[in-house]
């Protein structure tokens, strides 16, 4: 199994509303944890990212 590339799009910014980044859509604690994360961590959060709406 290949390893998960990071969901990162290059526009790195919080929205402040819904904590999320505009780019990625993952939390700052997702974002700063990620290269730690466990494969299986990873790919739940990657299976999430549609489902979070950044305004």
């Amino acid at each position: 199994m290949s390893k998960v590339s990071t969901p990162c799009t290059g526009v790195c910014r919080i929205d402040q509303t819904s904590g999320l980044c505009i780019g990625c859509r993952r939390t700052m604690d997702e974002i700063v944890l990620w290269g730690s994360m466990s494969e299986k961590d990873r790919r739940a959060i990657m299976a999430r990212l549609g489902e979070r709406r950044v305004p």
